[in-house]
């Protein structure tokens, strides 16, 4: 009781500034733009959002984003987990250097990223690019080049979630199931994925989440082709700019909110693994 008196009068005017500050600024820079996106779709009814569903080149761009995102989050799951352990569990020469490399997505701009996936991939004067479309393998302009570049730029938020965990966790139970006769993956599946599992969550929906909006990256790529390589970002720029702005508006209220869903499962999850 006295603590939280103490705290009480420690509270100044500083205090309730800074917090009228932040809420100020989060409201404006957040709330109230998003606000505004959901009025808008909503302003003739249901109309907007009904022809995001029903308009084929949409649902097409819909189908894409889900593609390019769901396949992104299942390669770097996979890869974040791999990884992590590689950098956690073993030592090796260039191992800080490979750590600092897998932020690199974070402080690179996407348009950098497609920019070096085309002089890589190009199917023109690309490295790698005329030696793959002489196979009948397209990169550039085509769903895997987009997944390429979804892959790429959400690559660090599985590490990023898992590393400190398994660094908490240590490598005790490890090493006594290793003493027991347990092998690599009996040890990896009954000892550290169960340690990891809540992070390995996060990191998924999180990157399930980011790879769904991504746009940068994958306008350089994609060729934006409406029905073939056009993703649902590239479509709410095109509705835009052909002043189609309640479809833009609707489409965008779509991402949107599944953003906002993945938001509340993690936040959901991070209670429940709390509690437990």
């Amino acid at each position: 009781m006295a603590e939280s008196t103490l705290t009480r009068h420690q509270r100044g005017p500083v205090t309730y500034l800074l917090r009228t500050f932040a809420i100020a600024y989060l409201f404006l820079l957040v709330a109230w733009p998003v606000s505004l996106v959901v009025t808008h779709t909503f302003a003739n009814g249901f109309d907007a959002l009904q022809a995001v569903f029903t308009t084929p080149d949409l649902v097409a761009a819909l189908r894409l984003s889900a593609l390019a995102a769901v396949s992104a989050t299942i390669i770097n799951t996979l890869f974040g987990v791999s990884i992590s352990l590689l950098l956690v569990r073993t030592t090796f020469p260039g191992q800080r250097i490979l750590g600092a490399l897998l932020d690199l997505p974070l402080s690179v701009s996407p348009i950098v990223v497609g920019l070096a996936l085309v002089l890589v991939y190009g199917p023109l004067n690309g490295w790698f690019g005329p030696t793959l479309d002489a196979q009948g393998i397209n990169v550039i302009y085509a769903t895997l080049g987009i997944v390429l570049a979804t892959s790429f730029v959400s690559l660090p938020l599985v590490i990023r979630e898992v590393v400190p965990v398994l660094r908490e966790i240590g490598t005790d139970q490890e090493q006594a199931a290793r003493s027991l006769g347990a092998n690599e993956w009996q040890t990896f599946w009954r000892i550290t994925l169960p340690g990891i599992r809540w992070a390995v969550v996060y990191g998924v929906v999180l990157t399930l989440a980011r790879s769904l909006g991504e746009f940068g990256a994958v306008k350089v790529v994609s060729g934006n082709v409406s029905g073939e390589t056009r993703t649902a970002p590239l479509a709410v720029e095109e509705a835009y700019l052909n002043f189609n702005q309640q479809g833009a508006y609707a489409l965008a209220f779509v991402l949107a909110s599944v953003s906002v869903i993945c938001i509340i499962v993690v936040a959901f999850l991070r209670n429940r693994s709390t509690v437990h």
